[in-house]
């Protein structure tokens, strides 16, 4: 445990300091602080040292030049358990400085606002940058709080422990810092470079969604620590219900990503990732009702999602069944009150905003980083059967083709009238998944006369078409890309089927 006697603090913006000013006071604690931020504090009340009067030097350079000084470092970056460090302290008249408070120059607003480039430049912090750098490597001996978003938390720590920090907790600031300054540094070179590769903005994007955390209960499992790296309330805004867990999280992601494919008013239920239910109609009941039943089982604890308005003849529909989360763009106030009546469950109001643009994913010691998949269906669609799909067909076709884009691999998605009647997700063998998706949509005594087939990747050999058609399907849509391509289509020729090629793989491996 390490006693706080003294913190310099550094703000752009000071709106924030006040309420901690108290546990200041309360412990003690002696604080320094540079022009403008002590001006601030002492018109409200506070008893404040000057930067210059440690340093004896005043501000120079039109502000450009304050903090950095050996007598200011030299408080920050001195070893405690180093007696030539100490020494120099004694020789130098420098005393110790055990917190940092700093609030860098607003370089990332100031660009998107403003072209000038003497304002932007200007606001390029070098001494709050270099403080923050000082304080994080120095860890074992000064707390640092580097942006005004860990205030609150660090205040709290040294209220709990009456003035004292321990050296996890300045660990935990000291990596929150690095990041910091890895992000600020990162706006800069780009501004700098607006000609960088695709690939170096993807990683400027990965190291910008490390600017902010949330610790989670757990991750997949009770004994593995998860955190949660990122803006979530830029997707959701949590209206009731308990905290998201890791395996929440990667089911919205899901449920999301799916829904974002609908313009019509459509239902799904996501269960382990993957579309148990889904339906699209003119009206919202109908659409869940319809989803509901392709798979009324696994809805069963599963994850809910609209792109339409809850009223509450829906919710009250909804609510006869046991679920974890719903997401909706919006809710009529009869219906969140029906929602709210199970207190864990977890109400999210999707915002209208895109997703992020890549994906991330560990492998080995290292990231794989791809763009994300954002093409859907329909615009280079090619009908190679001689039988051409009707209008329904197409609609079932395109239905199908969405739902089976977000289908863990291998997947085959059967559809009819706009509803998922069954979904073989996850199987090493393509016909395994079709075996799988029949034996769903009989389990529920779903009709797959007429149905529509969808599959995430080509068909090597016409196996799949073959046991499709002999359970009713009379469509079918697919990438194609196989060399034996004409094998399958010929068995559509030969059985009055029709197919159609989308050229695009949509594989989740």
């Amino acid at each position: 445990m390490k006693k706080i006697k003294r913190v310099l603090i550094s703000l752009f913006d000071k709106s924030k300091i006040l309420k901690s000013i108290d546990v200041f006071k309360k412990y003690n604690i002696e604080i320094i602080s540079t022009g403008g931020t002590k001006d601030f504090l002492v018109k409200n009340g506070c008893e404040v040292k000057s930067i210059e009067e440690i340093t004896t030097y005043p501000s120079i350079l039109g502000g450009r030049v304050k903090t950095l000084h050996p007598k200011i470092f030299g408080g920050l970056l001195y070893r405690s358990d180093n007696l030539d460090d100490i020494e120099d302290l004694q020789k130098f008249d420098i005393v110790s400085i055990d917190m940092l408070v700093v609030d860098l120059y607003p370089f990332e607003e100031t660009i998107k606002t403003t072209n000038d480039e003497n304002k932007i430049i200007e606001k390029i912090d070098i001494g709050g940058v270099s403080l923050i750098r000082a304080s994080a490597k120095n860890y074992k001996n000064v707390f640092v709080v580097s942006s005004m978003d860990s205030l609150d938390k660090a205040i709290s720590i040294i209220d709990v422990k009456n003035g004292y920090t321990d050296i996890n907790d300045r660990i935990l600031f000291a990596k929150k810092a690095f990041r910091t300054t890895s992000h600020y540094e990162m706006l800069i070179s780009n501004y700098f470079n607006e000609q960088a590769e695709p690939i170096n903005e993807g990683v400027e994007r990965l190291v910008n969604l490390f600017q902010s955390s949330k610790k989670l209960r757990y991750g997949e499992n009770p004994h593995q620590k998860a955190e949660f790296f990122g803006n979530l309330n830029e997707a959701v805004e949590q209206l009731s219900g308990k905290e998201l867990s890791y395996n929440n999280l990667l089911d919205v992601d899901a449920a999301i990503n799916l829904i974002n494919e609908f313009k019509e008013t459509s239902f799904g239920i996501i269960k382990h990732n993957n579309a148990c239910g889904f339906a699209s109609d003119k009206s919202l009941l109908k659409a869940w009702n319809k989803a509901l039943a392709g798979d009324p089982i696994s809805a069963f604890g599963g994850v809910l999602v609209t792109n339409s308005n809850l009223d509450k003849d829906v919710c009250n529909e909804i609510d006869k069944l046991f679920f974890e989360i719903i997401i909706a763009p919006s809710y009529d106030k009869t219906a969140l009150e029906i929602l709210k009546r199970k207190k864990n469950r977890i109400i999210l109001m999707k915002k209208n905003t895109n997703l992020q643009e890549d994906t991330y994913k560990t492998v080995l010691n290292g990231i794989l980083f791809q763009e994300r998949d954002f093409i859907t269906d329909g615009e280079t669609l090619v009908n190679v059967s001689q039988k051409k799909p009707s209008k329904k067909q197409m609609e079932d076709l395109l239905f199908a083709s969405k739902i089976c884009k977000h289908t863990k691999s291998n997947a085959i998605v059967l559809a009819s009238d706009k509803q998922l009647i069954g979904s073989g997700c996850g199987q090493t063998s393509r016909v395994d998944a079709l075996k799988h998706a029949i034996s769903k949509a009989n389990q529920f005594d779903l009709d797959l006369n007429n149905s529509v087939m969808a599959s995430d990747a080509f068909f090597p050999f016409p196996d799949c078409v073959e046991i499709a058609s002999k359970s009713g399907v009379s469509a079918v849509i697919q990438p194609g890309g196989s060399k034996n391509d004409n094998l399958s289509i010929d068995f559509c020729d030969k059985n009055n089927l029709t197919m159609v090629f989308t050229k695009t793989r949509h594989f989740k491996h």
